[in-house]
């Protein structure tokens, strides 16, 4: 999800590509002994309960967000909040004007643990069952914790999990940074075998990062290993620094195209928990 432009994916790895690197993992890292856990949400509180402010930041506002975003994102209860064990990111199409003065047709919300959790390498994954129909732009991201310093995307970022509607049975995985960023960001696809749309039923969306490499799954296929050696000449490996999560689903923008009279609202992101981890001293590097 880019923070202040349009994403675009220059380079998309062929499934059958994808499907050489798979490789058997463990449906959660919480069922293996190389792992331990440093942060979740299992977002289990009762019914109607807001998001957990210990953990989460809404971001809020109207203003495109670099992309041409047409949705306004809110902090109110009718935007996210937990449900039987889920937390709820609601869409709506409703007029709504926030106090900034703009006005958008559409809310939803945009959370962050900036300034609440950030981690430099380990295992983020969370199980999640997306939304759907053409406009609708669900997330789960990191970006580097400093970005308020470098700006983006200096700071880096890694999207575990991006879905545009109009591409149902497809999720992407990428890396921006400095000289790879927009059309020249590094991404892949992933497609379930056989195909069928994402947004059917819950799915573990999940990187690995250490320091010289970040691993992207769904499930348990590995579908894409960055490096450094992937980099464009002369730009920088930034992945060396803490990251903070976040998850939306945005409406419209340059890459999902605006909903047309298919779209259906509302519609809603569920998100059964944000899990993550560091590898054990004696668990030694992942798969290369």
């Amino acid at each position: 999800m880019p923070y202040r432009r349009t994403v675009l994916f220059a380079i998309v790895l062929s499934l059958s590509a994808c499907a050489a690197a798979q490789t058997v993992r463990p449906q959660s890292a919480s069922s293996s002994s190389q792992w331990i856990l440093t942060w979740s949400d299992e977002f289990n509180q009762p019914n109607g309960s807001p998001v957990d402010d210990s953990k989460w930041v809404p971001e809020t506002g109207g203003g495109g967000w670099g992309n041409d975003e047409l949705e306004y994102y809110t902090a109110r209860p009718q935007n996210a909040y937990q449900q039987d064990g889920n937390l709820v990111i609601r869409v709506l199409q409703e007029k709504y004007t926030g106090a900034d003065g703009v006005t958008r047709n559409y809310t939803s919300a945009r959370l962050k643990t900036l300034g609440k959790f950030a981690q430099a390498y380990g295992r983020f994954e969370a199980r999640m069952k997306i939304p759907r129909g053409q406009g609708i732009w669900p997330a789960f991201w990191i970006l580097g914790d400093n970005f308020n310093k470098v700006a983006w995307p200096g700071s880096g970022e890694i999207d575990i999990m991006e879905n545009i509607g109009r591409e149902p049975t497809h999720v992407y995985g990428t890396i921006h940074g400095p000289g790879y960023s927009g059309k020249k960001s590094l991404g892949a696809s992933f497609s379930l075998t056989p195909p069928q749309p994402f947004a059917d039923d819950f799915h573990l969306y999940a990187i690995e990062w250490e320091p010289k490499a970040i691993r992207f799954y769904v499930d348990d296929h590995l579908y894409e290993t960055r490096t450094s050696k992937d980099l464009p000449s002369e730009t920088k490996w930034v992945y060396d620094h803490p990251f903070f999560i976040l998850l939306n689903v945005a409406v419209g923008g340059y890459w999902p195209g605006n909903p047309d009279a298919s779209s259906v609202f509302p519609q809603e992101m569920l998100v059964d928990y944000v899990r993550v981890y560091r590898r054990t001293a004696s668990a030694g590097p992942g798969p290369r």
